[in-house]
């Protein structure tokens, strides 16, 4: 009997889900608090920006979008828990990311843990979305 987490079979009838790209895209539902602090952090302007509705940064690996959500769904993306969903930055240097962090404002407010995979500390951005940098072991 497979456990709820077995991979079952595909049947063959069924259509591939046909994706292009996945990118992570964060709501920002703090008047545009988002924008400025991903510019700050990853040291680039965004690859396309339209103020108060879109942004997009290219980055390596990843597209990272941020939206303004519709009024009518402001709710659905309001602060107070980021849910499952954490944007994990790869660093080679886990100190000097902590310190680009605090330099920009938002200082890093747990401790580094070990993890089995290497180090890591966990860090918010302003809407309160999780931030793992992670440095491999």
């Amino acid at each position: 009997m497979p456990t709820p987490y077995s991979l079952l079979p595909i049947p063959s009838s069924l259509m591939s889900f046909p994706y292009t790209t996945v990118f992570v895209a964060l709501a920002d539902v703090e008047d545009g608090l988002l924008v400025p602090f991903y510019q700050h952090l990853l040291q680039q302007e965004p690859s396309i920006y339209m103020p108060n509705v879109y942004a997009e940064f290219q980055l390596t690996g990843l597209r990272l979008g941020i939206f303004k959500p519709k009024e009518s769904h402001q709710a659905e993306f309001d602060r107070g828990s980021s849910g499952s969903m954490s944007l994990c930055f790869e660093v080679k240097d886990l100190e000097s990311a902590i310190d680009r962090l605090a330099a920009i404002g938002h200082p890093v407010t747990h401790s580094i843990t070990i993890a089995s995979h290497g180090r890591e500390v966990y860090a918010y951005d302003p809407a309160g979305n999780r931030l793992i940098l992670h440095e491999a072991a």
